[in-house]
């Protein structure tokens, strides 16, 4: 029986992760996550990895708040691209395969059409920046791996840009969105789901993964409003500008998923359902 292990298993993606692989037998499932194991101290992430002795590690630990990596780039590099580099040293010693978890942001989204696999990136922020160094350590050190890009994450645990348009919509009579986004908003049991369908399989190399289909932020927010009963509240469509956000996002970051359609026959369901699906639990 294969042992799987989870970082950041608290999280988000963490949770719904945990949760799918457990109900769908594919072995030990061992949740950790900084209360168990802080990746960014080297010693004792290949040390702890080292005794469990997993067959493959599932590293969803991130420093994900974007704005506040600009301000704090020298922690986003300790844990998303240092810690990353820990964890495929651990892996290294017990033979275990890795997945890492990625972003979109590794690009800058000037493309004007979805992104593939083998595009060169180009990270337009300090986030974007320490989540492709991390790649690379993957790259580098290991010879059984798995990249999965993903983005505009959301799901029923935490907070997300769902439950964010949730809480504002009970507090405010209007709200303000940016238009000049793009990209393919992703529930976070969705790729759980296919996650746990890509280890099944054995699949290595870079896939992306997100549901199908595209929207800006706005309208992605009128969905969410739409879909709640909340469709009376004004929303504003507004520019990345006039938000004055500290990092600067991609304005065009779809990522093509073909390959994962192509190589393991699996086509995300679209977005728009898969929020229904989330709203639904989020009433329950």
């Amino acid at each position: 029986m294969s042992r799987i292990l989870v970082l950041g298993a608290h999280g988000m993606l963490g949770r719904d992760l945990t949760e799918v692989l457990r109900s769908s037998s594919q072995g030990e499932v061992v949740p950790w996550d900084l209360g168990e194991i802080d990746i960014g101290e080297e010693k004792k992430t290949v040390e702890k990895i080292g005794e469990l002795r997993p067959d493959v590690i599932i590293n969803a630990a991130a420093f994900t708040r974007v704005d506040e990596c600009e301000s704090q780039t020298e922690q986003a590099f300790a844990v998303n691209a240092e810690g990353m580099k820990h964890v495929a040293l651990a892996a290294l010693r017990c033979q275990a395969k890795v997945v890492y978890l990625s972003t979109d942001y590794i690009f800058d989204g000037k493309k004007k059409e979805p992104y593939l696999e083998g595009d060169p990136p180009h990270p337009l922020n300090a986030y974007g920046c320490s989540k492709w160094k991390g790649e690379e350590y993957v790259r580098v050190l290991l010879k059984r791996w798995l990249i999965v890009r993903t983005q505009w994450l959301y799901g029923k645990h935490g907070n997300n840009f769902v439950t964010s348009i949730l809480g504002q919509a009970r507090e405010r009579d209007e709200l303000r969105i940016v238009d000049d986004q793009v990209g393919s908003p992703t529930y976070s049991v969705d790729l759980s789901k296919i996650l746990a369908t890509l280890i099944q399989k054995e699949a290595e190399g870079v896939f992306h993964v997100t549901n199908s289909g595209t929207c800006s932020w706005y309208e992605f927010g009128k969905a969410i409003l739409q879909l709640s009963g909340l469709g009376g509240i004004r929303v504003t469509s507004i520019s990345s500008q006039e938000l004055k956000r500290p990092a600067t996002r991609p304005p065009y970051s779809v990522l093509g998923c073909q390959k994962l359609t192509a190589t393991i026959g699996l086509t995300p369901r679209p977005w728009i359902e898969a929020l229904r699906d989330c709203l639904e639990s989020l009433k329950q």
